[in-house]
């Protein structure tokens, strides 16, 4: 799993991923803030929904010398509001306003996996 210096996910059998509440103006910021930073005082860490809607993608087509099949990246829209950027799975090519799951995923930290499939 990744190591990173922010918590990515909460605890517990219904992990979620975790973002930054400003406590003044309630604005959400992904990912949290990390306990070392200057900011971190003036922001709560709270989860997101776990399912949202894609907003915009694009489809990577890496060179056929990697060996690796084209896939999605793009923008979805969590309920909070928020807007989080990450890879795609579930479907060849998404569509916009389609619900996905946010789950998590060893290589990148996370993923969104298609709920209309």
């Amino acid at each position: 799993m990744l190591e990173l210096s922010y918590p990515l996910w909460s605890t517990g059998p219904d992990a979620a991923l975790l973002a930054s509440r400003d406590l003044e103006s309630h604005e959400i910021v992904f990912p949290a803030l990390p306990p070392a930073s200057p900011l971190h005082s003036r922001h709560e860490t709270v989860a997101v929904a776990e399912v949202g809607r894609v907003y915009s993608f694009t489809v990577i087509h890496p060179s056929a010398k990697s060996g690796e099949p084209p896939y999605a990246l793009g923008l979805v829209d969590i309920p909070g509001p928020v807007r989080i950027f990450g890879r795609l799975t579930g479907k060849p090519r998404p569509t916009i306003g389609e619900r996905y799951r946010a789950l998590p995923d060893e290589r990148y930290g996370y993923v969104f996996a298609a709920l209309d499939a």
